[in-house]
Parts: structure tokens; sequence; C-alpha cells
């Protein structure tokens, strides 16, 4: 490009010729002529093989870690699983449903009825009997409460997409801590069952972040 513009400079002095201007002297051919470049099949395939191994590298690191993360999150269910066990045992064994305590507790609520309601006839007795008997048996929600958790490990092992049954699962636990605690007229039996619903809440959370 230099010697273009001294040759221009030459031939305007020379012959009188208008001077030279840039862009004319760049529009010349070869002047910034980029040589081209051929691309092999060769090194095409080779390109696109890199990058295909590259892909498979980060999409087998993903699945891994998307793995470890679903390992770990089942085991902290499971976890979550043996304390629901663990309290319905505890809940199972108190002493306040021993068949003697429990008759001495409704003995004394229907007492503390009579005194209130002196007109109270034997009909009206015998109901309210009735209904504090059911009130106070909790054997359907220990044993469903021990199917529930059954179903929670069967689950857990058996792996595969396993998010929406373990929330449907999430809800029958609540359901069951709810009725453990409106059921119960001992104080141990309903802190088991709040202490049941802390742990239901937690197994709950975890469960949305599985698949």
């Amino acid at each position: 490009l230099r010697d273009l513009a001294g040759l221009a400079k030459r031939l305007q002095e020379q012959f009188g010729v208008a001077p030279a201007t840039a862009d004319g002297l760049l529009s010349l051919r070869g002047v910034l002529d980029i040589p081209e470049t051929t691309e092999t099949e060769e090194a095409r395939a080779a390109l696109d093989s890199a990058i295909l191994s590259a892909l498979e590298v980060a999409l087998g690191g993903l699945e891994q870690a998307r793995q470890g993360e679903g390992a770990a999150l089942r085991s902290l269910l499971s976890g979550h699983i043996d304390a629901i066990e663990a309290l319905t045992v505890r809940a199972e064994a108190d002493p306040s449903r021993e068949p003697t305590v429990i008759r001495e507790r409704i003995a004394e609520q229907l007492r503390l009825l009579m005194d209130a309601s002196a007109n109270l006839d034997a009909s009206r007795l015998h109901m309210e009997a009735a209904f504090l008997a059911t009130k106070a048996d909790i054997r359907e929600e220990i044993d469903r409460l021990r199917t529930h958790v059954a179903s929670g490990r069967v689950l857990l092992a058996g792996g595969g997409a396993i998010g929406r049954k373990l929330d449907f699962l999430a809800q029958e636990f609540n359901r069951e801590s709810n009725t453990l605690c409106s059921k119960s007229n001992a104080a141990a039996v309903t802190a088991i069952g709040l202490e049941l619903k802390a742990v239901v809440d937690q197994f709950r959370e975890q469960v949305q972040n599985l698949e």
C-alpha cells in the first residue's frame, strides 16, 4: 500500500493527474486480499468429534451430579421415615394408652359431665361414653402410620420418578398426625403428635426437591 501511494504521487507530479485517494488505493485488487483457507473434511470431522466428546463429558458429569444429589436426598427422606416410625412406636407404647388408664380417664370425664349437667339422662350418658372411648382409641392412626412408613420405604428402595407419590404420602402422614393430636387426651401423646407433625413437615419439604 505504501509503494502504491508513492507511485501515485510520482504519477501526479509527472503527468499532473488528480491525487490518489485512500479509498481508491484500497479498492485496487490485491491490496486487501485475504488468502482463502480451505477446511478439509478430515479437519471438520475432527472438530465435530471433539465437540461431541466434550458435550458427552459435560452431560455425563451433570448426570452423575444429579444422581449424587438424588441419592443424598433419598437418604435424608429415609431418615425422616425412620423418625416417623420411631415416634409411632412411642405413641403406641405410651402408658396413657393402657386400657385401665383409658377407662379411668373416661370415667373422670363422665363424672365431670354429670356434675355439670344434673339432668343428664342415661342415653346421653351412653352416647358421651361411646364418643370418649372412640376418641381415646388411636389404634387406627397407629396402624395407618405403620402402613405409610412401609409404603415410603418401598418407594425409596424402588427408584424412578417418585416425587408425586411421596408428596401424596406426606399428605397422609400429615393427616394421621393431625388426627392423633386431636384425638389424644393425654399430654404425652399430644406432644408425640406435635413432634410427628414437625418431622412430617420436614419430610414434605424435602420431597418437593425430588423428581
